[in-house]
């Protein structure tokens, strides 16, 4: 009886385990579907929040100090006024543990000067990888990288 009762509570444990990480893709997905494609919604600070830990790191370079939950909210702020129309679109997503790999595609209309390029009304598709780490049911660090000189490229071109 013991094997039994051990073996249904491993059971369950994984049951609520998996249903965790089901959950975590979730926070995956709003991150880019709420968050990122969200800049210009009056209530960004309140769906950041929702996803991401207060004490979130973002690391996109080891040039400089991770940034902050607090310090991302106001960049993105300030996308959202220089580009209104962006999109961020998961093309593919993959798990290993609690970190998520994101081949993410973003899209937009700089409205403004863009990394010193005046706006033309062109658009930029660039690729984007990120790998997230959540605990908790929050975005605990995130490593990212963004074809940025790529989107230059595009604006610039003829």
């Amino acid at each position: 009886m013991n094997n039994l009762a051990a073996g249904a509570a491993f059971a369950v444990m994984t049951l609520f385990a998996n249903t965790a990480r089901a959950d975590d893709k979730g926070v995956v997905t709003t991150f880019y579907t709420q968050v990122l494609s969200g800049t210009t919604a009056a209530d960004l600070a309140d769906r950041v929040n929702k996803v991401i830990a207060s004490d979130w790191q973002s690391i996109g370079g080891y040039a400089g100090a991770p940034k902050t939950r607090e310090q991302f909210t106001q960049q993105l702020q300030g996308f959202g006024k220089l580009i209104p129309d962006l999109t961020w679109k998961i093309e593919e997503i993959v798990r290993e543990g609690d970190r998520y790999v994101v081949r993410g595609r973003a899209t937009g209309t700089p409205a403004g000067e863009f990394f010193g390029v005046a706006p033309t009304g062109k658009r930029f598709d660039i690729m984007s990888i990120d790998i997230h780490t959540v605990k908790g049911g929050k975005i605990v660090k995130t490593y990212h990288v963004e074809d940025w000189a790529g989107a230059i490229r595009q604006l610039r071109a003829q």
